[in-house]
């Protein structure tokens, strides 16, 4: 029998820590050709999506796979995201979250796909509301932790 990964759980424990506090969660996601999500929104091999209740409908958060629908640019997309993919959860409001190791993207995808833990909380370039203010931007280290 094969250990379940502990990704998935604790993706959906920051999420609803987010929520309990009133904190818009972002997830930030290394995009391939599994990922569905708006092209013109990744930049660098990676995009930033806001999965709060307000910004989301249908959130369906699996073992897999996340999915839900959202609007970018006033057009309601579908978005589906792989929990591999997933390298980062976190609260928009103070940066506090958890970072993760992506796992191997299959080959020929982009070789760009690198994300810097250190950049996350200014990296949100992509938000699914118009109306989203800047991060606090604190100095020093995040506050995310690479989970292995």
């Amino acid at each position: 029998m094969s250990e379940i990964s502990t990704k998935p759980y604790l993706i959906r424990a920051i999420f609803q820590w987010c929520v309990d506090q009133g904190f818009a969660p972002y997830l930030a996601v290394a995009v391939d050709n599994r990922t569905t999500v708006p092209r013109n929104f990744v930049q660098d091999g990676q995009i930033v999506l806001n999965i709060s209740p307000d910004a989301t409908q249908s959130l369906v958060m699996g073992n897999e796979l996340i999915a839900f629908q959202a609007r970018f640019g006033g057009i309601a997309q579908n978005i589906s995201v792989p929990v591999d993919n997933v390298s980062a959860i976190y609260a928009r409001e103070n940066g506090h979250g958890m970072a993760f190791e992506v796992s191997a993207l299959p080959s020929g995808d982009a070789a760009d796909t690198d994300v810097n833990i250190e950049s996350l909380p200014s990296a949100v370039s992509s938000p699914l509301t118009d109306d989203v203010p800047e991060p606090p931007k604190g100095g020093g280290r995040s506050h995310l932790k690479l989970v292995k």
